[in-house]
């Protein structure tokens, strides 16, 4: 994917509902985004450190957007794996909900990056806010059932989400 930059005085900061109810929901459906704000990466693949670089959007802001397949810890199971080569994110807090007007149409986690291997590690000042779709009319509708296919990489319809990683100065 092309890296872009945006112009002078234009910032790509989406709001958590615009997030799921466009940006993923649009994904999900195979539908194409009026700017390629948002990278497709294997996250737990790199380090976060690596991340900015994958970015497609060039900002000076220290957040990213990606899209990324949820990789499952077992084939059968329904945790997630997300260990990298170089530490592993732990969650943090409870998932909170996205709602549009009084329907939930997603849920946001957040995790930090800690280096080393789980459940010991030392925390870092990296930060992920996992986006994943909870529309019940996207069910209906068939697309849990739907696989995509994109350039770099195929999955379940909804098993993909949306990250924004955010290096925190502390």
């Amino acid at each position: 994917m092309a890296q872009t930059s945006l112009p002078p005085g234009f910032r790509f900061h989406p709001t958590d509902l615009e997030l799921c109810s466009y940006y993923l929901k649009r994904k999900i459906m195979g539908k194409k985004l009026l700017v390629e704000a948002i990278s497709e990466v294997e996250l737990y693949k790199y380090a976060p450190w690596d991340l900015p670089d994958k970015s497609c959007l060039r900002s000076r802001d220290m957040e990213w957007y990606f899209f990324c397949p949820r990789d499952k810890k077992y084939a059968n199971g329904s945790r997630t794996n997300r260990s990298t080569p170089f530490g592993f994110w732990k969650s943090t807090g409870k998932d909170r909900t996205i709602v549009l007007n009084t329907r939930i149409v997603g849920m946001k986690k957040t995790l930090i990056f800690h280096e080393g291997k789980a459940p010991i590690g030392d925390r870092t000042d990296w930060v992920m806010y996992e986006y994943r779709m909870e529309d019940s009319e996207l069910d209906v509708a068939g697309f849990s059932k739907v696989i995509m296919m994109t350039p770099f990489f195929s999955v379940t319809e909804l098993s993909i989400c949306c990250c924004c990683i955010i290096k925190v100065s502390i």
